[in-house]
């Protein structure tokens, strides 16, 4: 039912994120765009095929949003760091009455030429301590395919909380590269680049 689509790094501001990744992957970030509904703006890496890294953070120029922001951005503070994991559903309706409560109400979103529809709670937090995945539904192109290719995979995706295991098999995913550890509430993802593997929590 699900597949991975993207990364997500939350940072106080935009360019602290962009130099903080780059820095880590030692590769450049492509352009991104702005979401006028939640207020904030991204910058995308490829990391080949449908799967991108993205880095966001709250937009200064835009206006507060009616709502809480996603990711729960509005509670962000600290240094660029890894804070969601999405996963792409083909069938909204049917993945959130799988998943049960607390994922979140579709919204029909847009930034630019892309439309989409991603679950988003009230609050803005996903449950675990938002650590659950975020659902997208796309409806149109894919960004991924509109960005420059960077060389970057993601190999592995390091999914920890107290409830790992309930998260898990509330999840039943059978992509390799996730792996649940019970311990305090946290993602690390391994990205192999092109001056071989990297860290990023």
């Amino acid at each position: 039912m699900f597949e991975f689509d993207h990364l997500a790094i939350s940072c106080e501001t935009l360019p602290a994120g962009a130099e903080a990744v780059e820095a880590a992957l030692g590769v450049r970030l492509g352009p991104g765009g702005q979401h006028p509904d939640f207020g904030t703006h991204n910058r995308l890496l490829s990391l080949g095929g449908t799967e991108y890294l993205e880095v966001i953070a709250v937009d200064p120029s835009a206006p507060p949003p009616s709502r809480p922001r996603w990711f729960d951005l509005d509670a962000f503070s600290g240094p660029p760091r890894l804070t969601n994991w999405i996963l792409r559903c083909a069938d909204m309706e049917a993945a959130l009455a799988a998943l049960g409560d607390g994922t979140g109400t579709p919204i029909a979103l847009s930034r630019g030429v892309y439309r989409w529809s991603m679950a988003v709670p009230l609050d803005g937090r996903l449950p675990f301590d938002n650590i659950h995945p975020a659902v997208i539904q796309w409806q149109s192109d894919h960004p991924a395919a509109s960005l420059e290719p960077s060389g970057c995979r993601l190999t592995e995706l390091v999914i920890r909380h107290p409830e790992a295991a309930t998260l898990r098999d509330r999840l039943r995913l059978t992509d390799p590269r996730f792996r649940f550890e019970t311990g305090p509430a946290g993602l690390e993802a391994v990205i192999d680049t092109p001056a071989g593997p990297r860290r990023l929590c």
